[in-house]
């Protein structure tokens, strides 16, 4: 992976990490859904992050260009 997917993906994880500690609803008791729910707010925070990442980087190499 490259170096900016990988610092991403880190910075998905941290804030994910912090926002599932931070959650004050109960906990499912099943295991299996704590992972699919870790797991899937992890993949959204991670889309979000880098596709405002990208669109910013992609606009400022245009910007930059002109």
């Amino acid at each position: 992976m490259k170096k900016k997917t990988v610092n991403i993906l880190v910075l998905a994880s941290i804030l994910t990490t912090i926002g599932f500690i931070m959650d004050g609803d109960p906990k499912e008791p099943s295991m299996l859904m704590r992972f699919v729910e870790f797991i899937l707010m992890l993949g959204l925070i991670f889309v979000l992050i880098s596709s405002f990442y990208l669109t910013f980087h992609k606009a400022r190499k245009l910007f930059l260009k002109v």
